[in-house]
């Protein structure tokens, strides 16, 4: 019953829709140009078309001034008392102190005479008024008139500002992005009280149409990577956009050619404001507590906001034991296999006598067990990370010692290796940011380390150090300020500036900028 009845809503629309001339077709897929119809009945039906007649839309036919009106909305997108107290109360006041009223006269008192919302907008086409109510808007449309205002009422459900869970810190801010994009804005202006703060709205996906927002200073940002990065982002034809990973592949040139990439990012809005403070643009996309950083530098993944709390003293120390984890995270598997393998030269004649009794006792290769068990700790620690957090903990501790003890009590691994894994699976952990590349970057070299000794170690270095320095997103490299080499932020890599030095001098990311023959400006 409910399609015969859609069905003949749409021969309907179809009819006046081609009668006036307001589509090219039929077809009311079209109606994103379609100018709003004058009549109450024929707007209703338009509007129940386009929805396929959906459950959750709330059409409302009242008067107003003895003008007939009707107030559309989404179920659970809108805030009930906010309706009441905003809409209905004023309405009902207007129609006590005023009996009758003709169309011109009921608009100009919801659109000029009257403070109904704060977020008010009038709408002449059908596209834009499905997008306002899609986006938890209340819409109001008055007999007579080929055009309808709506108003910012949002009351969905969203989950509330808390604490970090990829972040952590000590002695800095406590709260983290949500998955509403307007509360995020929220907590970044609320640090940033300066009029330079630029936020561009923009929706993208042709079926979703996501709200991304692109954020940036406009004394500190270039402007031409401003403006590439907004053509980039216009120029996506997704048809959905739910996180900011859909979005990455198309503003990142060396997604698909890169280990690295140059797109971060945080969950930190005071994270968020340290990077606009530095010129960079920051992308916002609704539905995700993550916000993506363009561009990013290879150093800071080694920095944290704890950095700006604590002596530069510490913060030298922990930005050089942070390198040294990421080194031990990438290649000491590979540098063990391949010493133990091809250079056992290299070792004391005491710990290589115990190297060769413990291996002596595993019946396969050391390359074979180094890969079986970095497999088992992926496996492990994907497991942990997709249970519920009390279940993945205990998961991850007691899988890791029970196949732990077992491996090497049966003589399938030997205990020194169990001791490298440890190492290395406790330092990929320093640099949470950089995992995915560690993960695997480990076991290339443990591969190349086994096959070929040093030399494939060294060969893989080279390779790699090579992609790294082709980076150069928005014409900034992403192994600045050490190649090319900028004196004045090298200090910000092995150690931190003294707050004082930033009083005289504050570098921006536009320094780091390269000329059109890959050169430092």
């Amino acid at each position: 019953m409910q399609n015969i009845l859609i069905t003949a809503a749409d021969n309907k629309y179809n009819k006046i829709s081609c009668r006036r001339n307001k589509m090219n077709t039929p077809d009311f897929r079209n109606y994103k140009n379609a100018e709003i119809d004058k009549t109450i009945d024929a707007a209703m039906t338009s509007l129940r078309t386009i929805t396929g007649n959906s459950m959750d839309l709330n059409i409302m036919n009242v008067k107003i001034c003895s003008v007939s009106c009707a107030l559309v909305s989404i179920e659970g997108m809108i805030s009930t008392s906010a309706m009441s107290e905003l809409i209905f109360r004023p309405i009902m006041e207007l129609s006590a102190q005023k009996s009758k009223g003709n169309s011109e006269q009921v608009f100009d008192f919801l659109t000029k005479e009257s403070l109904l919302a704060a977020e008010r907008k009038t709408v002449f086409n059908y596209g834009d008024v499905i997008q306002f109510l899609f986006s938890g808007f209340a819409v109001i449309f008055v007999e007579g008139l080929s055009k309808a205002v709506v108003y910012g009422i949002q009351g969905y459900d969203k989950r509330s500002v808390s604490e970090p869970a990829s972040e952590q810190t000590i002695m800095c801010a406590q709260d983290s992005f949500t998955e509403t994009i307007r509360t995020n804005i929220s907590l970044v202006r609320r640090r940033m009280k300066t009029p330079s703060l630029r936020f561009e709205m923009m929706q993208i996906g042709k079926r979703s149409s996501t709200d991304v927002c692109m954020v940036y200073m406009s004394d500190r940002a270039s402007s031409d990577a401003v403006d590439r990065l907004r053509k980039q982002l216009k120029g996506i034809k997704l048809d959905t956009v739910l996180t900011s990973g859909y979005i990455e592949p198309f503003i990142d040139e060396g997604f698909g050619s890169s280990v690295f990439s140059q797109m971060a990012y945080s969950e930190r809005p005071d994270m968020i404001c340290t990077r606009l403070n530095q010129g960079r643009i920051c992308v916002f996309v609704d539905g995700t507590p993550f916000v993506l950083i363009c561009p990013s530098l290879f150093a800071e993944n080694f920095q944290t906001m704890d950095d700006f709390a604590e002596k530069p003293f510490y913060v030298t120390f922990m930005r050089w034991l942070k390198y040294i984890a990421f080194f031990l995270a990438v290649a000491f598997p590979g540098l063990y296999v391949a010493l133990a393998s091809f250079h056992p030269e290299v070792f004391t004649l005491k710990l290589l006598l115990n190297l060769a009794v413990s291996e002596e006792s595993t019946p396969y290769p050391l390359t074979v067990e180094v890969l079986v068990l970095m497999l088992l700790f992926e496996i492990m620690k994907e497991a942990g990370l997709r249970l519920p957090k009390p279940v993945g903990s205990t998961v991850s501790i007691v899988g890791g010692l029970i196949i732990g003890d077992a491996a090497v009590k049966s003589g399938l691994v030997s205990a020194p290796l169990l001791i490298v894994v440890g190492i290395t699976t406790t330092s990929s952990f320093v640099i949470p940011s950089l995992y995915q590349q560690t993960a695997i970057l480990r076991l290339v070299y443990i591969l190349v380390g086994g096959g070929s000794g040093l030399y494939g170690i060294a060969l893989c270095t080279v390779l790699l150090m090579i992609n790294i320095n082709s980076m150069d997103d928005l014409a900034v490299s992403y192994t600045a300020p050490v190649t090319p080499f900028f004196s004045k932020g090298i200090k910000d890599v092995i150690s931190r500036r003294s707050f004082r030095s930033y009083e005289k001098t504050h570098s921006t990311i536009k320094e780091y900028k390269l000329d059109e023959k890959g050169g430092s400006q």
